[in-house]
């Protein structure tokens, strides 16, 4: 089986790594910051204000008489919006885990800091303007016939859901697949087309004496901007949007540098939005005029369903796997270090993906084993049937999913969301070699692990573009169970996998609860004695070869079975 590399990535970073040169050119374009609206979204009914500007004004007043330099903590946050201090906490994370600026307190707190540090205030408002974002639907494949014979149909306890189901959408006859790079950044161009001028107004300040007609934006505030979008030429990211704008790109850095007028920066960033819109519209009638585009996911799709493992990417965008079948994939360090990630429509399969990561989704998958090395920021699992997940990250989210497990080293609180069935976690089960240096670089903590502690928030998505019953969104997520401990098992990783020289970690970095750890440790023992009980038999040697050849054919039955002999035959092919 073939490996195809394909650019379907939009010519621009979509989880920008700032560029330390800052850069003078008339050709620069906007472009959303994907994070926030991928990873930074909460099913909290009480974030998703129906007129943002006309609610997060008071708000704003009401946080900033309690801030201190600035920033607010979770109490100043539960306070002002009325929610739980779980849900105030909830919000730091969160909002700690999609920032733009990686030097900001929030992101460099540690866990007991989280609470204290606070937020940015203006960054906090932000953060809150974009829950009434709504998500692109997914969307259907051209061709439905190829794609009902490589899936699955749709499961048998479908009809037991609500026929406004999100996951029942996604699982319907017509096998819809996660909306193309393109399509998600003209969406998100479009949102903040229409409520940009709500958002630099929430981050104006009015001019002393002259009231609320004239509002100003100071270079700070500006900065601050940079949460919802970055300007970028060619894979080169400005790395900092002041130095992008006509306003503050000459100003004496020994200065304080004069505020401008509100108006006038609400009107650069329309006049950029609606060209980069244009733009995306240019590339999308292109391909639709028959232009070669490698960017066309319908094209990809199709090449993928004739049994390619389709990897795409460009050098510094996410890197997209998808349409993988039966099949196993590796990818390692020097593949992926420093990357997002996503894996998408992939079915009875093994994706092995160990390398350092910052941001990592698995969308619609089934019947599949994925293991994504140490996750510095989020890892979000959505729309997944019947896939073990093994992730170490700071935080996850799992979305409309069922009968999935999820073995986990995480340093926050896992969130469920959505309509999930018979979830299940478990801690983290594996190691490879590597894997405590790629931790290190990440920065997550493996002596925290908050695998059994999830938090289960609104059946409901607030944020997709789908209409619900009446007291839908009163309904909480089905919470995850946890594996039995006598249901636990390690999960190997050979060190044949790995190309690169060997790397220190010998064991799990995550220690195990008692109780898991009392099973492995019962389990190691017994094939100790039974490896003895055969080192000292006394048979014949004939009867030793007999003995032997059993255990082999009684492994390669095992193998058949489980269809594990195709990860052998895959693997060493690569």
């Amino acid at each position: 089986m073939t490996e195809e590399l394909i650019d379907q990535s939009p010519p621009h970073d979509p989880d920008p790594i700032q560029s330390p040169n800052p850069i003078q050119n008339s050709n620069l374009i906007i472009h959303p910051r994907r994070v926030p609206f991928e990873h930074g979204l909460l099913p909290i009914q009480k974030l998703v204000f129906t007129d943002p500007i006309q609610t997060l004004a008071p708000i704003k007043q009401k946080l900033a008489a309690s801030a201190t330099n600035n920033r607010v903590g979770s109490a100043a946050i539960s306070d002002a919006l009325s929610i739980s201090n779980d849900h105030a906490r909830l919000v730091l994370e969160t909002l700690g885990s999609v920032l733009h600026c990686e030097t900001d307190p929030l992101v460099l707190a540690k866990p007991e800091e989280v609470d204290s540090v606070g937020a940015d205030l203006r960054d906090l408002i932000l953060f809150l303007y974009i829950q009434s974002y709504k998500k692109l639907l997914p969307r259907t494949h051209k061709d439905s016939a190829s794609v009902a014979d490589v899936w699955p149909s749709t499961s048998a306890f479908d009809g037991y859901l609500s026929a406004l189901s999100p996951i029942q959408l996604v699982r319907s006859n017509s096998r819809r697949f996660m909306p193309s790079p393109t399509d998600e950044e003209a969406h998100q161009l479009s949102y903040l087309q229409k409520h940009i001028a709500n958002i630099v107004s929430l981050l104006a300040e009015p001019v002393e004496g002259e009231g609320d007609e004239s509002l100003v934006l100071s270079m700070e505030s500006l900065e601050h901007i940079g949460f919802l979008v970055h300007y970028g030429d060619k894979g080169f990211d400005v790395p900092s949007l002041s130095q992008a704008s006509p306003f503050f790109a000459n100003s004496d850095p020994n200065m304080p540098a004069v505020p401008v007028p509100a108006s006038q920066v609400n009107d650069w960033l329309l006049k950029d939005i609606a060209s980069a819109i244009e733009s995306i519209s240019d590339r999308i009638s292109g391909k639709e005029n028959g232009a070669s585009n490698a960017s066309d996911q319908d094209a990809a799709m199709a090449n993928s369903f004739g049994a390619l493992n389709k990897v795409s990417s460009n050098d510094r965008g996410p890197c997209i796997i998808e349409g993988v079948s039966k099949t196993s994939l590796f990818k390692q360090a020097s593949d992926l270090k420093g990357r997002s990630v996503k894996v998408a429509n992939c079915h009875d399969s093994v994706i092995y993906l160990l390398a350092p990561l910052r941001y990592a989704t698995v969308y619609g998958c089934s019947d599949s084993t994925i293991i994504l090395g140490a996750t510095g920021k989020a890892v979000r699992v959505e729309h997944c049937e019947r896939v073990h997940v093994i992730v170490a990250t700071k935080r996850i989210c799992i979305a409309n999913c069922r009968e999935c497990v999820l073995f986990l080293g995480v340093n926050q609180r896992p969130l469920i969301v959505g309509d999930n069935h018979k979830l299940q976690v478990a801690p983290y089960n594996t190691f490879y070699s590597h894997l405590e240096e790629h931790i290190t670089e990440v920065g997550i903590q493996p002596t925290i692990n908050k695998w059994n502690e999830s938090l289960a928030l609104g059946a409901v998505d607030p944020h997709d573009s789908l209409s619900h019953p009446t007291g839908a969104s009163d309904k909480q997520s089905e919470p995850a169970s946890c594996v039995d401990p006598d249901q636990f098992t390690t999960f190997l990783i050979p060190n044949w996998f790995e190309g690169e020289a060997l790397g220190s970690t010998k064991d799990n970095p995550f220690p195990l609860p008692d109780a898991y750890k009392a099973v492995q440790q019962t389990n190691l023992k017994n094939l100790e004695e039974t490896r003895q009980s055969l080192r000292e038999s006394s048979l014949e040697e004939n009867r030793k070869r007999e003995l032997t050849t059993a255990f082999h054919m009684h492994f390669k039955d095992w193998l058949y079975a489980t269809g594990n002999i195709r990860q052998l035959y895959c693997l060493q092919g690569d």
